[in-house]
């Protein structure tokens, strides 16, 4: 699309990201504290009306140079492709979750690491989703395979829903851990030490480090889930950044509550094993965009409200 596709479009969601990752670095909060449930809300909020701001502003550029037919589409592709990387990006948290708790980070620091942690992951995902562009541009038939992959990985999700990781022998823990130089305390907030001359990283590092690798492992399943949305690099790219940027307030909105979605994970792989389908019947079924936004959200609200009742049966018995 190309009247989405020029420099000015690119720079300016470049300039309104930063500047608004700059308010929250600087603005709220810099210093090392812990974040409040209100806090969280509030940013939540802010991140949520940034983006829903944003997307009005293409469907009335397009709707004044291409037509309502276009403006809607359009519009519609972000707001699918936003919901679904909110989706998907819950299953991350979790991860954070269990990363925090493992390597005993307090509450008043995990808002740093999480910082640096989205800072990489939309370097990381920025470079993914043009290479992405780049290859199904050249290869159409790789749409089949990310279709091929998300089935594969719904399923590998719902098998291993319920089980916990063995943190204390992951080999990629054990490897760091070999390799790296790691101190046996925090320093505060800081990821590298000089001790007698030698440099050391601290358990954060240790975590952020793991933190980036937990998100490129997310990312090869989202990614891909957008592409079955559009294929539009603007579309794809601006509605993925923005879900991620929101990520870290609404880790700490429902860390505390994370438990108590017992049923989400299966919620998120049946979006997946939807997506997927979606793919690999590309050119038999053809689904609307609004049909699959309506999906995954009612997908979404089944997992969320009968965790919410088998919770109430359980704390009654």
């Amino acid at each position: 699309m190309e009247l989405l596709n020029v420099w000015w479009m690119w720079s300016g969601f470049a300039v309104l990201v930063i500047f608004i990752f700059f308010i929250d670095l600087f603005v709220g909060g810099g210093k090392q504290h812990r974040v409040s449930f209100k806090e969280a809300a509030i940013w939540s909020v802010i991140w949520i009306v940034v983006a829903c701001i944003f997307n009005t502003a293409i469907w009335v550029y397009l709707d004044i140079h291409a037509g309502r037919e276009l403006a809607n589409e359009k519009a519609l592709e972000f707001f699918t492709g936003y919901l679904i990387e909110k989706a998907l990006a819950i299953d991350n948290f979790f991860v954070w979750l269990m990363l925090f708790k493992y390597f005993s980070i307090p509450a008043e620091l995990q808002r740093r690491v999480l910082l640096f942690g989205v800072l990489g992951a939309i370097v990381m995902r920025t470079g993914m989703i043009f290479a992405g562009t780049w290859l199904i541009s050249q290869f159409h038939w790789i749409l089949y395979v990310f279709g091929g992959f998300l089935v594969m990985t719904a399923i590998k999700m719902i098998w291993a829903a319920d089980k916990e990781p063995d943190w204390a022998n992951n080999p990629l823990i054990l490897w760091l851990r070999h390799h790296l130089n790691i101190t046996h305390k925090l320093h505060d907030e800081k990821f590298i030490v000089i001790q007698k001359g030698v440099r050391y990283v601290t358990p954060l590092f240790l975590v952020l480090l793991l933190v980036e690798i937990s998100d490129l492992i997310f990312a090869v399943d989202s990614i891909p889930a957008i592409f079955a949305i559009t294929t539009d690099p603007f579309i794809v790219l601006t509605s993925n950044i923005f879900a991620i940027m929101g990520l870290r307030a609404m880790y700490f909105l429902l860390a505390d509550f994370a438990d108590r979605f017992v049923f989400l994970k299966y919620g998120l792989a049946a979006i997946l094993l939807f997506i997927g389908c979606k793919m690999l019947l590309m050119n038999i079924v053809k689904i609307p965009i609004m049909l699959s936004l309506g999906v995954v959200a009612v997908i979404l609200a089944i997992s969320v409200i009968a965790s919410i009742v088998h919770n109430r049966r359980h704390k009654d018995n």
